[in-house]
Protein backbone atom coordinates (compact mmCIF):
# COMPACT_ATOMS: atom_id res chain seq x y z
CA UNK A 1 0.00 0.00 0.00
CA UNK A 2 1.37 3.42 -0.97
CA UNK A 3 2.10 5.70 1.98
CA UNK A 4 1.38 9.42 1.84
CA UNK A 5 4.34 11.77 1.47
CA UNK A 6 4.49 14.22 4.37
CA UNK A 7 7.49 16.08 3.01
CA UNK A 8 8.59 16.38 -0.61
CA UNK A 9 11.39 18.34 -2.24
CA UNK A 10 10.98 19.64 -5.77
CA UNK A 11 14.31 20.33 -7.55
CA UNK A 12 15.64 21.74 -4.26
CA UNK A 13 18.89 23.64 -4.86
CA UNK A 14 21.27 25.87 -2.94
CA UNK A 15 24.12 27.63 -4.67
CA UNK A 16 26.89 29.60 -2.96
CA UNK A 17 29.58 31.43 -4.91
CA UNK A 18 28.67 29.63 -8.11
CA UNK A 19 28.89 26.19 -6.47
CA UNK A 20 25.76 24.08 -6.03
CA UNK A 21 26.12 22.58 -2.57
CA UNK A 22 22.64 21.05 -2.95
CA UNK A 23 21.86 20.34 -6.57
CA UNK A 24 18.37 19.70 -7.93
CA UNK A 25 17.19 17.18 -5.30
CA UNK A 26 13.68 15.77 -5.70
CA UNK A 27 12.50 13.19 -3.14
CA UNK A 28 9.49 12.25 -1.04
CA UNK A 29 9.58 11.36 2.66
CA UNK A 30 6.66 9.16 3.65
CA UNK A 31 4.47 9.41 6.71
CA UNK A 32 6.07 7.66 9.69
CA UNK A 33 9.30 6.98 7.82
CA UNK A 34 12.86 7.30 9.09
CA UNK A 35 14.98 8.40 6.14
CA UNK A 36 18.73 8.50 6.78
CA UNK A 37 20.89 10.69 4.51
CA UNK A 38 24.47 9.48 4.04
CA UNK A 39 27.39 10.34 1.79
CA UNK A 40 31.03 11.40 1.85
CA UNK A 41 32.23 14.55 3.61
CA UNK A 42 31.18 17.60 1.62
CA UNK A 43 28.36 15.76 -0.14
CA UNK A 44 25.79 18.34 0.99
CA UNK A 45 23.98 16.22 3.59
CA UNK A 46 23.66 18.81 6.36
CA UNK A 47 23.09 21.60 3.84
CA UNK A 48 20.19 19.60 2.42
CA UNK A 49 18.73 19.04 5.89
CA UNK A 50 18.96 22.75 6.76
CA UNK A 51 16.95 23.60 3.65
CA UNK A 52 14.05 21.48 4.85
CA UNK A 53 12.98 23.98 7.52
CA UNK A 54 14.56 27.06 5.92
CA UNK A 55 17.45 27.46 8.31
CA UNK A 56 19.09 28.08 4.94
CA UNK A 57 17.21 29.42 1.94
CA UNK A 58 17.10 27.53 -1.35
CA UNK A 59 18.27 29.32 -4.48
CA UNK A 60 16.10 27.05 -6.60
CA UNK A 61 13.21 24.64 -6.18
CA UNK A 62 11.15 24.23 -3.03
CA UNK A 63 9.86 21.87 -0.35
CA UNK A 64 6.25 20.81 0.14
CA UNK A 65 4.95 20.07 3.64
CA UNK A 66 1.68 18.15 3.52
CA UNK A 67 1.35 19.39 -0.07
CA UNK A 68 1.86 23.09 0.77
CA UNK A 69 4.83 25.01 -0.63
CA UNK A 70 6.85 25.94 2.44
CA UNK A 71 7.37 29.48 1.18
CA UNK A 72 3.69 29.95 2.04
CA UNK A 73 4.25 28.92 5.67
CA UNK A 74 5.63 31.53 8.13
CA UNK A 75 9.15 30.41 9.18
CA UNK A 76 8.24 30.18 12.88
CA UNK A 77 5.27 27.93 12.07
CA UNK A 78 7.41 25.88 9.71
CA UNK A 79 10.08 25.29 12.36
CA UNK A 80 7.42 24.26 14.87
CA UNK A 81 6.06 21.72 12.38
CA UNK A 82 9.52 20.63 11.19
CA UNK A 83 11.66 20.38 14.31
CA UNK A 84 15.41 19.88 14.42
CA UNK A 85 17.96 18.16 16.65
CA UNK A 86 21.54 19.21 15.91
CA UNK A 87 24.86 17.37 16.25
CA UNK A 88 25.64 19.20 19.51
CA UNK A 89 22.86 19.85 22.02
CA UNK A 90 22.72 23.64 22.32
CA UNK A 91 20.66 23.99 25.49
CA UNK A 92 19.61 27.22 27.14
CA UNK A 93 21.06 27.93 30.60
CA UNK A 94 18.75 26.82 33.39
CA UNK A 95 16.65 23.76 34.04
CA UNK A 96 15.63 20.90 31.81
CA UNK A 97 11.99 21.96 32.20
CA UNK A 98 12.86 25.51 31.15
CA UNK A 99 14.37 24.18 27.94
CA UNK A 100 11.25 22.17 27.15
CA UNK A 101 8.98 25.13 27.82
CA UNK A 102 10.87 27.48 25.49
CA UNK A 103 9.42 26.43 22.12
CA UNK A 104 5.78 26.37 23.20
CA UNK A 105 6.26 29.76 24.93
CA UNK A 106 7.19 31.26 21.56
CA UNK A 107 3.71 30.22 20.40
CA UNK A 108 2.02 31.64 23.51
CA UNK A 109 1.52 28.16 24.98
CA UNK A 110 2.31 27.22 28.57
CA UNK A 111 3.57 23.64 28.57
CA UNK A 112 1.80 21.77 31.40
CA UNK A 113 3.94 19.98 33.96
CA UNK A 114 2.33 16.66 33.06
CA UNK A 115 3.45 17.12 29.45
CA UNK A 116 7.00 17.89 30.59
CA UNK A 117 6.95 14.77 32.78
CA UNK A 118 5.64 12.67 29.88
CA UNK A 119 8.30 13.96 27.48
CA UNK A 120 11.08 13.31 29.97
CA UNK A 121 9.78 9.79 30.56
CA UNK A 122 9.86 9.20 26.80
CA UNK A 123 13.52 10.20 26.57
CA UNK A 124 14.64 8.35 29.70
CA UNK A 125 14.97 11.34 32.03
CA UNK A 126 11.93 10.86 34.23
CA UNK A 127 11.84 12.95 37.39
CA UNK A 128 14.69 15.25 36.34
CA UNK A 129 12.74 18.31 35.18
CA UNK A 130 14.27 20.65 37.76
CA UNK A 131 17.91 19.69 37.14
CA UNK A 132 20.30 22.29 35.77
CA UNK A 133 21.40 21.43 32.23
CA UNK A 134 24.98 22.43 33.12
CA UNK A 135 25.33 19.13 34.98
CA UNK A 136 24.25 16.83 32.12
CA UNK A 137 26.47 14.44 30.21
CA UNK A 138 26.62 14.69 26.41
CA UNK A 139 24.15 11.85 25.98
CA UNK A 140 21.76 13.31 28.56
CA UNK A 141 21.94 16.74 26.91
CA UNK A 142 21.07 15.18 23.55
CA UNK A 143 18.07 13.47 25.16
CA UNK A 144 16.90 16.89 26.40
CA UNK A 145 17.41 18.23 22.88
CA UNK A 146 15.13 15.51 21.51
CA UNK A 147 12.50 16.18 24.20
CA UNK A 148 12.66 19.94 23.46
CA UNK A 149 12.07 19.26 19.78
CA UNK A 150 9.10 17.02 20.63
CA UNK A 151 7.59 19.68 22.92
CA UNK A 152 6.28 21.62 19.90
CA UNK A 153 4.57 18.45 18.55
CA UNK A 154 6.31 18.50 15.15
CA UNK A 155 5.02 16.60 12.13
CA UNK A 156 8.60 16.02 10.94
CA UNK A 157 11.78 15.73 12.99
CA UNK A 158 15.15 16.51 11.40
CA UNK A 159 18.27 15.10 13.07
CA UNK A 160 21.70 16.32 11.98
CA UNK A 161 24.29 13.69 13.00
CA UNK A 162 22.77 13.48 16.51
CA UNK A 163 25.18 10.76 17.70
CA UNK A 164 28.48 11.77 16.09
CA UNK A 165 29.75 13.70 19.14
CA UNK A 166 28.91 10.89 21.59
CA UNK A 167 30.80 7.92 22.94
CA UNK A 168 29.74 4.41 21.89
CA UNK A 169 27.42 3.82 24.86
CA UNK A 170 25.65 7.16 24.50
CA UNK A 171 25.45 6.70 20.72
CA UNK A 172 23.68 3.37 21.17
CA UNK A 173 21.28 4.96 23.66
CA UNK A 174 20.39 7.85 21.35
CA UNK A 175 19.87 5.49 18.39
CA UNK A 176 17.41 3.46 20.45
CA UNK A 177 15.77 6.66 21.70
CA UNK A 178 15.24 7.95 18.16
CA UNK A 179 13.57 4.71 17.12
CA UNK A 180 11.41 4.67 20.25
CA UNK A 181 10.14 8.25 20.01
CA UNK A 182 9.59 7.86 16.27
CA UNK A 183 7.33 4.86 16.80
CA UNK A 184 5.59 6.26 19.90
CA UNK A 185 4.77 9.56 18.22
CA UNK A 186 4.24 8.34 14.67
CA UNK A 187 6.93 10.81 13.60
CA UNK A 188 8.33 11.27 10.15
CA UNK A 189 12.10 11.69 10.48
CA UNK A 190 14.98 12.69 8.23
CA UNK A 191 18.40 12.13 9.74
CA UNK A 192 21.92 12.86 8.51
CA UNK A 193 24.62 10.33 9.40
CA UNK A 194 28.23 9.84 8.34
CA UNK A 195 27.91 6.19 9.40
CA UNK A 196 26.46 3.83 6.79
CA UNK A 197 26.34 0.97 9.32
CA UNK A 198 24.19 3.14 11.59
CA UNK A 199 21.92 3.99 8.67
CA UNK A 200 21.52 0.30 7.87
CA UNK A 201 20.56 -0.41 11.50
CA UNK A 202 17.82 2.18 11.87
CA UNK A 203 16.65 3.50 8.49
CA UNK A 204 13.47 2.61 6.67
CA UNK A 205 15.21 4.02 3.59
CA UNK A 206 18.68 5.39 2.93
CA UNK A 207 19.39 8.40 0.71
CA UNK A 208 22.94 8.68 -0.64
CA UNK A 209 24.23 12.12 -1.65
CA UNK A 210 27.37 12.86 -3.68
CA UNK A 211 28.55 16.29 -4.79
CA UNK A 212 25.28 17.86 -3.68
CA UNK A 213 23.14 15.54 -5.76
CA UNK A 214 20.89 12.60 -5.01
CA UNK A 215 22.95 9.54 -5.94
CA UNK A 216 20.54 6.80 -4.91
CA UNK A 217 17.66 6.15 -2.52
CA UNK A 218 16.06 2.95 -1.29
CA UNK A 219 16.08 0.32 1.42
CA UNK A 220 19.38 -0.51 3.08
CA UNK A 221 19.57 -3.74 1.09
CA UNK A 222 18.89 -1.99 -2.21
CA UNK A 223 21.43 0.76 -1.52
CA UNK A 224 24.13 -1.71 -0.45
CA UNK A 225 23.51 -3.87 -3.51
CA UNK A 226 23.81 -0.75 -5.67
CA UNK A 227 27.23 0.05 -4.18
CA UNK A 228 26.16 2.34 -1.33
CA UNK A 229 29.09 1.19 0.76
CA UNK A 230 31.29 3.39 -1.43
CA UNK A 231 29.96 6.45 0.42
Amino acid sequence: METTAILATDHLTREIGGVRIVDDVTIEVRAGELLVVVGPSGAGKSSFLRLLNRLDEPTGGTMLLQGTDYHQIPPRDLRRRVGMVTQTAYLFPGTIAGNLRFGPQQQGIVLPQETIDSLLTQVGLAGRADEDVAHLSGGEAQRVSVARALATTPEVLLLDEPTSALDAEAKDGIEKLILTVQKQNGLTCAMVSHDLAQAARIADRIMVMKNGRLDKIGTATAVMNAGGNSC
